[in-house]
């Protein structure tokens, strides 16, 4: 990943918006502008939902295609991975998984696991 890449990435994912978007699309992944901008009615504008879309295409977090008059969208994680995969091992994030799922635990939120073909071998 490049560094402006990098940027763009950790820029369009510093915005609490943004983020609730892309936890929107990754539950409905393929839904158009307008069904995402019904979501973040009273609190933006769909103009604003647009700008917000505009900085999340350039950290390549969002993929749209344009069919007919619809713009579909998709969460794409790829960056979030690479981010990940830049700053953790595999035995680190063994550990960081597990904590994690402590949090939740405590926290009493649902947690989900890693399949185990994921894992790389880890108990």
């Amino acid at each position: 990943m490049q560094p402006d890449e990098l940027d763009a990435a950790f820029h369009a994912l510093a915005s609490e918006p943004r983020r609730r978007m892309l936890d929107w699309l990754q539950r409905q992944p393929g839904c158009n502008v307008a069904q995402l901008a019904a979501q973040f009615e009273g609190e933006l504008s769909r103009f604003g939902v647009m700008k917000h879309l505009q900085v999340l295409e350039r950290g390549n977090l969002v993929v749209s295609i344009k069919e007919g008059r619809e713009r579909l969208l998709w969460f794409n994680a790829v960056p979030i991975q690479l981010i990940h995969e830049r700053w953790t091992t595999d035995y680190s994030a063994y550990w960081s998984a597990r904590l994690t799922k402590l949090k939740y635990s405590a926290e009493g939120a649902e947690v989900h696991s890693l399949p185990r073909q994921q894992r790389k071998g880890l108990p």
